[in-house]
C-alpha cells in the first residue's frame, strides 16, 4: 500500500490536477465522435474538430461546468500543441508551387489587408470598442490555411490555377501576422536581442537544411528504416527541432508560433523530393492525435462566454468582426484577382482567405494574458472565427461548384406523311 501511495503522490506532483488532465483527455477522445455526429445532424456540413474542441473546452472549463481547471501541466501541453499546430502550417508551405505571380499577388493582397485592418482597428481603439488596435488588426488579417487545407484538398479546390493562388494567399495570410506581431511585441518588450538570436538560428538551420542534401541522402535509408522500428528517428528529430525552436523563441506568446513555423519550413526543405506520406502520418499521430487538442481545449476553457451578456455592444462585436474578416481579407482578393479569375472564383478566394481560427485564438490568448484585450473582445473574435470556419469554406465551395447545364429540349420529329394527310 505504501508503494502504491507513493506512486500516486508522484503522479499527482508531476501531472498536477489529475482530474482536469483526465477530463481534457476524455474531451479530446470524444471530439472526433461529436464532429462526426454533428455532420449527420447538419446534413453533411463538415465541422472542423478544432471548433468542437473549443466549444467542449468552454463547456468543461471554469467558466462553464467547472469540471476542469487550468494548471501548469495543461499550460505546458497547450504550448507544445500550439507549437505543433504551427509546425504543420510551416510544413505545408511549398514555395516552389506558389512562386511567381501567385506569391506576388498574395503579398500585395496581404499588404492591402494590413492597411485596411489597422485602419479599422485604429478606429475601434479610438472609439473604445477595443483596447489594442495592433492585436485586433493582426487578428483580422489572418487566414486559417492549415485548418481549411483538408477541405480544400477533399473538394478539389487545389487543382488548376486556383490552387496555387489560394495556397499563396493562405500562406502569406498565416505567416505575415506571425512575423509582424512577433517583431512588434519583441521590440516593445525590449526583446530585440532575442529576436535577432532567433532569426540568426533559423537562418542557419534553413541554410544547413538546404546545403546538406548530400549528407541527408546518405543517411536517408537509415531514417526510413527507423520509421518501421521502435527507433522512429525522423519523428524524434522533428520533435526535438520543434521544441528546441519553441524554447529558443522565448516565453509563451506569438514568438512560440514563429519558432514552430520555422521548424516546419526547415523539415519541409530537408525532406524535399523524398516520399513523406509515411513520415507525415507519424507526425499527425503525435500532433493531431495528442498535443494539438490540448491547445484548442485549453483555449476554450479560457473563454468566458458570459462576457457576451455584458451588453448589446459585446454581442454586436461578433457580426462586426465577421464583417471585418470579409472586408480585410476578402476585398483585396476581389480586386487584385480581377484579371486572373471570373467573379465566382474571386468570391470563393475571398471567402477562403477570410476564414480564420488558430491565429485568432493565439492572438486573443496573448491579449488576455498581457491585459491588452477585454474578455468580451476575445470571446467575440474567437466566436467570429468559428463562424467563419463553419460558413465561409462551405459557401465558397458551393459558389465554385459548376452549375449543371440545362438539358436540351428533345427534338420533335414530325412524320411527313402525317403532315400530308
Amino acid at each position: 500500500m505504501a508503494r502504491a501511495s507513493s506512486v500516486g503522490i508522484g503522479a499527482e506532483s508531476v501531472i498536477g490536477d489529475t482530474s482536469s488532465f483526465l477530463v481534457v483527455l476524455l474531451v479530446a477522445a470524444l471530439a472526433p465522435l461529436v464532429a462526426a455526429g454533428a455532420r449527420r445532424w447538419l446534413l453533411g456540413v463538415t465541422i472542423p474538430i478544432a471548433v468542437v474542441e473549443l466549444v467542449l473546452g468552454a463547456v468543461i472549463g471554469p467558466h462553464g461546468l467547472g469540471v476542469a481547471h487550468l494548471d501548469r501541466t495543461l499550460n505546458l501541453l497547450s504550448t507544445l500543441g500550439l507549437g505543433f499546430l504551427f509546425f504543420f502550417a510551416g510544413f505545408e508551405i511549398d514555395f516552389g508551387a506558389i512562386r511567381g505571380a501567385p506569391l506576388r499577388l498574395a503579398l500585395m493582397g496581404w499588404a492591402m489587408s494590413i492597411a485596411i485592418a489597422y485602419s479599422l482597428a485604429g478606429v475601434l481603439a479610438a472609439t473604445g470598442v477595443v483596447i489594442s488596435g495592433l492585436l485586433t488588426g493582426s487578428a483580422m488579417s489572418t487566414t486559417a490555411i492549415g485548418t481549411i487545407l483538408p477541405v480544400l484538398r477533399d473538394s478539389g479546390q487545389l487543382e488548376g490555377r486556383f490552387g496555387p493562388n489560394m495556397l499563396a494567399a493562405g500562406t502569406v495570410g498565416e505567416l505575415g501576422p506571425v512575423l509582424i506581431v512577433t517583431l512588434l511585441l519583441m521590440t516593445a518588450s525590449n526583446k530585440v536581442s532575442q529576436a535577432l538570436l532567433l532569426s540568426a538560428f533559423t537562418a542557419i538551420a534553413i541554410i544547413a537544411a538546404l546545403a546538406s542534401s548530400g549528407a541527408v541522402a546518405r543517411t536517408w535509408s537509415y531514417l526510413n528504416r527507423s520509421l518501421n522500428s521502435s527507433g522512429q528517428e525522423p519523428v524524434r528529430l522533428t520533435v526535438l527541432l520543434v521544441f528546441a525552436l519553441v524554447v529558443l523563441a522565448g516565453d509563451l506568446g506569438l514568438d512560440v508560433i514563429l519558432g514552430a513555423f520555422a521548424a516546419g519550413i526547415i523539415v519541409r526543405y530537408a525532406r524535399r523530393g523524398r516520399t513523406t506520406r509515411r513520415f507525415e502520418m507519424k507526425l499527425d499521430a503525435v500532433g493531431f492525435g495528442f498535443l494539438i487538442p490540448f491547445f484548442f481545449i485549453q483555449s476554450g476553457m479560457r473563454l468566458d462566454l458570459a462576457a457576451l451578456d455584458s451588453g448589446v455592444g459585446a454581442v454586436l462585436k461578433v457580426p462586426l468582426f465577421v464583417a471585418g474578416f470579409l472586408v480585410v481579407r476578402g476585398l483585396p482578393a476581389l480586386w487584385l484577382y480581377r484579371h486572373e479569375f471570373g467573379l465566382r472564383d474571386r468570391i470563393a478566394l475571398a471567402l477562403f482567405s477570410a476564414t480564420q481560427l488558430p491565429l485568432v485564438v493565439a492572438i486573443t490568448s496573448l491579449g488576455l494574458a498581457e491585459g491588452e484585450m477585454r474578455q468580451s473582445t476575445a470571446v467575440a473574435l474567437v466566436t467570429a472565427a468559428v463562424v467563419s470556419v463553419l460558413v465561409f469554406p462551405s459557401l465558397a465551395i458551393a459558389i465554385r461548384k459548376p452549375r449543371p447545364e440545362p438539358a436540351a429540349a428533345p427534338e420533335v420529329v414530325t412524320d411527313p406523311g402525317l403532315e400530308l394527310a
